[in-house]
């Protein structure tokens, strides 16, 4: 039992800070003030931790372990549209449980050298399954574009993913951690950055776009 309390407090103070980093922004948090959420004192969360960074490091450990599981292909046949919007769903929920990297992300790698160069080889990785995505397509003749054309339109689409929550958060700040609220923004997302990819596809893939879009548009209107 007494290796287990340890975790337990550890596991807590991770929580703790996700959910006040999430609702008022990390550098509008104090290690003190997550220690008072907690009702222990600030040397029992520094047994744990070292700092602030070190909690924000640990969360980002997650993240990034979530998030590569993320970012795959179908391995046993070509993608489809279906796994297009399917990815931006998870993708986008996923960066809803850890908003505040999305939300001070300009902030946080200004002084945290870790995710300056994590969140780097992240980008990366998400252009790179955006573009695989597209050539599936574009392998079946479901997506007309030429290989510099999806090179662009892969990064947009990852440009507009990463930013998408900041926008959101500037339109509705006082709103921002409604459930219904963020719901509907989460799925605006994800048809922004599938209209992308709209203007490109042809046969099946056009006809499930359209589907997928009057499908969206009955629920916004």
């Amino acid at each position: 039992m007494a290796t287990k309390a340890p975790r337990r407090t550890r596991d807590r103070i991770l929580e703790i800070s996700l959910r006040l980093f999430n609702e008022f922004g990390e550098p509008n948090i104090t290690t003190s003030q997550i220690a008072d959420e907690m009702k222990i004192s600030p040397g029992n969360l520094y047994y744990h931790f070292r700092n602030k960074d070190d909690i924000v490091n640990s969360l980002f450990s997650s993240f990034d372990a979530e998030i590569n599981l993320m970012l795959t292909v179908p391995s046993t046949r070509r993608p489809n549209l279906e796994d297009v919007w399917l990815y931006l769903h998870h993708m986008f929920e996923l960066a809803w449980r850890y908003r505040f990297f999305y939300r001070d992300l300009s902030d946080l790698l200004s002084r945290n050298r870790i995710l300056e160069l994590n969140f780097n080889k992240i980008l990366a990785h998400e252009i790179e399954i955006a573009r695989a995505l597209c050539d599936g397509l574009r392998e079946q003749g479901e997506l007309e574009a030429d290989p510099r054309v999806i090179s662009a339109l892969a990064t947009n689409m990852v440009v507009v993913a990463t930013y998408w929550l900041s926008y959101e958060y500037v339109r509705n700040p006082r709103r921002y951690t409604e459930t219904q609220m963020m719901s509907d923004a989460l799925a605006r997302g994800c048809y922004q950055v599938l209209s992308l990819v709209g203007p490109y596809l042809q046969g099946h893939s056009a006809d499930a776009y359209r589907n997928l879009a009057d499908e969206y548009l009955k629920t916004v209107a």
